[in-house]
């Protein structure tokens, strides 16, 4: 994804953009900003979580069924016992996973704030212009960009998912399951080509990318 998206002079070309519209505009680059954070958290956690498996495969077997049978916190993830080789090494680097994590969940409340002030907006909307609403930009009015509210499910849903590999990953045994939960972190289910596209087609429309 490109880079942050800053609303300047040089790529309002649509005339009068205030009040609504700018509002909107506004809300456009932000998510555009914290879907590319969103990549770079990611990819970040992707390698973090490629040294933990490669910590938990290359420990001593019994260490592995240790790790299998020793319950998980449901708030961060809870490497093998001190005792077991390796065992300082995985902690901190679970610690980095979560860390990642947790930036991922200042993100996604990030998104909750313009997905509640984008409905704030289209409420505003629909109570001054009727339930068909304006044109703001080309074509769209403000029920349109409602598309936040999927766009939020999405990286709510992935974020889900990423806790869960979070606890799951260090106590994993078999190289075959790892790579399940590394492939699942890296594609990103939730997140699919409809997810961006929803995001471009918004873009498109509020001017930040040209038609």
């Amino acid at each position: 994804m490109e880079g942050d998206i800053t609303v300047t002079q040089a790529n309002r070309k649509l005339p009068a953009v205030t009040g609504t519209t700018r509002r909107i505009k506004d809300n456009a680059a932000d998510w555009h900003n914290l879907m590319a954070r969103w990549e770079k958290l990611n990819e970040d956690g992707f390698n973090v979580a490629g040294s933990i498996v490669a910590i938990t495969l290359t420990r001593p077997q019994s260490d592995q069924l240790l790790g299998v049978d020793e319950s998980s916190s449901p708030s961060s993830p809870s490497p093998p016992s001190p005792a077991s080789g390796g065992a300082a090494k995985l902690q901190d680097e679970c610690c980095k996973l979560q860390e990642v994590i947790d930036k991922m969940v200042v993100v996604v409340k990030k998104m909750e704030r313009l997905t509640a002030l984008q409905q704030g907006v289209q409420d505003l909307e629909e109570f001054q212009f009727g339930l068909e609403g304006r044109k703001l930009f080309h074509s769209w009015n403000a029920k349109h960009f409602n598309s936040s509210c999927v766009l939020l499910e999405s990286f709510s849903q992935e974020l889900k998912l990423k806790q869960t590999i979070l606890q799951q990953l260090a106590h994993t045994a078999t190289s075959d399951l790892s790579m399940v939960y590394m492939s699942c972190w890296l594609h990103q289910p939730f997140i699919t080509p409809q997810t961006r596209l929803t995001l471009e087609a918004v873009l498109l429309e509020t001017g930040h990318h040209p038609l």
